[in-house]
């Protein structure tokens, strides 16, 4: 029996109720926002902008909407991904899922899939497709829908799709970067139970105290924000790429010339994983998930 379709079904009937509130309070929201609320611009940055402006307006509401989808999502999914290890020893269902033909090895690793690579990567996709239909509110309200339907949609298509796929790209990456703080953090919920992520954070702080008393460096510390600062360049800003505009026409060829600056900065993202900070991070995160293994092969008994 593959066991992984059942893992990940058994994710969707558990949090599918969560996942659609997330998804549709949000963009409900912000539909009465962009629809009611008031749209200033800067003095003179319409006119300098000129005839780009609602293309320019689009591209950034899609931008918006995309990122701050993938936000919520991605910040629930590691909430619920630090308390997957212990979730079943609250009512004892540990000994139900331990009858079944299920290793333990998939029984971690596919919940981890599911919460930190698929949902945020269909938080992406939700926020790409929302981004663009309050894009044209956003449009029709400030130029008129015609200005919406005059878009060049060819050269929009493309940018915006190059924004979803870098995001997209960019998530395992980030996902990669931050495994040893999430996983130790797992390990920490499923050692000590509610008071681990705080005992965790303890510890990392006293760590890093004590490294910098003994050996004059807070290796620690700056290990752990090295790797958040990586994840979010991983995600977009790898490159230090920028997107500026002073007119019409540099606003066209900067969104024509998006897609190639995507790609740039890919590149940049893939180069950064040939470091030793990931090769301690990946390390890190092998000893934790084994130990994890370990604890949920002792079943009930971890519980007590």
């Amino acid at each position: 029996m593959n066991p992984i379709y059942p893992l990940m079904q058994r994710e969707w009937l558990q949090h599918r109720f969560a996942w659609a509130l997330l998804a549709l309070v949000p963009l409900a929201l912000a539909l009465v926002l962009v629809s009611f609320g008031q749209i200033e611009f800067d003095d003179g940055e319409a006119d300098r902008i000129g005839t780009a402006l609602p293309a320019v307006m689009t591209l950034v509401a899609v931008a918006v909407c995309t990122v701050s989808a993938f936000v919520v999502f991605w910040v629930t999914s590691v909430i619920i991904a630090t308390g997957l290890a212990r979730r079943d020893h609250g009512d004892r269902s540990i000994e139900f899922w331990l009858s079944l033909p299920v290793g333990h090895v998939p029984s971690l690793a596919v919940p981890m899939l599911v919460h930190l690579v698929l949902v945020p990567a269909a938080a992406l996709a939700l926020g790409l497709l929302a981004g663009h239909g309050l894009a044209m509110v956003l449009v029709a309200r400030f130029a008129g829908l015609s200005a919406w339907f005059g878009l060049p949609w060819a050269d929009l298509f493309a940018a915006t799709l190059a924004l979803g796929l870098r995001l997209l790209a960019g998530l395992p990456l980030a996902t990669l970067w931050l495994a040893p703080v999430i996983l130790m953090a797992m390990l920490a919920r499923a050692w000590i139970g509610r008071w681990g992520l705080p005992v965790l954070g303890l510890v990392l702080g006293l760590g890093g105290l004590l490294a910098d008393r003994a050996l004059g460096q807070p290796l620690l510390l700056p290990w752990l924000g090295h790797l958040m600062q990586q994840a979010v360049q991983a995600m977009a800003g790898a490159g230090e790429v920028s997107f500026t505009a002073r007119g019409a026409d540099e606003a066209l060829a900067a969104l024509r010339g998006l897609p190639g600056l995507a790609l740039q900065d890919l590149g940049a993202a893939l180069g950064a994983l040939l470091s030793p900070a990931m090769a301690v991070g990946l390390v890190v995160s092998a000893v934790c998930f084994a130990l994890l293994v370990d604890w949920r092969q002792r079943g009930s008994k971890a519980a007590d």
